[in-house]
């Protein structure tokens, strides 16, 4: 199981929301980069990276500080927050990001995510509110039940799916398992779990579901709840 550390992006820092509020930022670094370093150094293999503002405008708005990462650190780097075009999409990879994750147009236009998919290295965000697709950074909640979401793109190609349990995330009250084995059932590929991480218990609890391909970790990381060490 790969372990992600996550970085926030608002207004050129690394942050950390509170259940997807904006208002909630606290700041961790005022210089991104070098956490993404300090996770490489830790032996991290990938780091996840979110232009928060960017979801919120349904465009790149972080791009001096994601060019900063990537000129400094070696480390594989997934991306979201935002992307809603191929032309987005082509920046990213010509910038050197080595996979785009693809969250509120994966419910607006399946089809194009699928198209994407079967050109480059796609992974499908699905962040959900008791159950159901929340997008536009989390503003909005639909009709759509995440599973069924999950379940659309079970042949589509795409790398892997991240689900959310928005009303956990930021919160350290512990990662909901059977949330995120419910995603993974219904699309049978890797899936990745976020949202309320809090101590090196929940990544255990993951392990033993052998099902999880991987979980995101952020302000456990950044408040000292747990060992990320122990994991790489």
């Amino acid at each position: 199981m790969t372990i992600f550390p996550a970085i926030d992006l608002k207004d050129g820092k690394a942050v950390r929301l509170t259940k997807g509020l904006m208002e909630s930022a606290k700041i961790y670094s005022e210089t991104p980069w070098e956490l993404v370093k300090t996770f490489e150094e830790m032996g991290a293999q990938w780091v996840h990276l979110v232009d928060l503002n960017g979801a919120f405008a349904g465009e790149p708005k972080n791009l001096d500080q994601i060019r900063a990462i990537r000129e400094n650190c070696k480390v594989k780097l997934q991306l979201g927050g935002g992307i809603r075009d191929e032309a987005t999409i082509k920046r990213y990879l010509d910038l050197g990001i080595d996979r785009l994750i693809l969250g509120s147009i994966a419910l607006r236009d399946p089809e194009f995510v699928k198209a994407m998919a079967a050109k480059y290295p796609i992974v499908v965000g699905i962040d959900a509110i008791d159950g159901y697709v929340a997008v536009e950074g989390w503003g909005e909640v639909s009709s759509m039940r995440a599973t069924d979401l999950a379940r659309m793109f079970a042949d589509a190609g795409v790398q892997a799916i991240i689900c959310t349990d928005v009303g956990r995330d930021g919160t350290l009250s512990g990662v909901n398992v059977d949330f995120t084995l419910e995603i993974a059932r219904a699309c049978g590929i890797a899936t990745i779990a976020s949202g309320g991480v809090k101590g090196d218990g929940d990544i255990e609890s993951l392990l033993q579901t052998k099902e999880v391909a991987g979980v995101i970790v952020g302000k456990a990381f950044y408040e000292g709840t747990i060992d990320l060490k122990r994991f790489f």
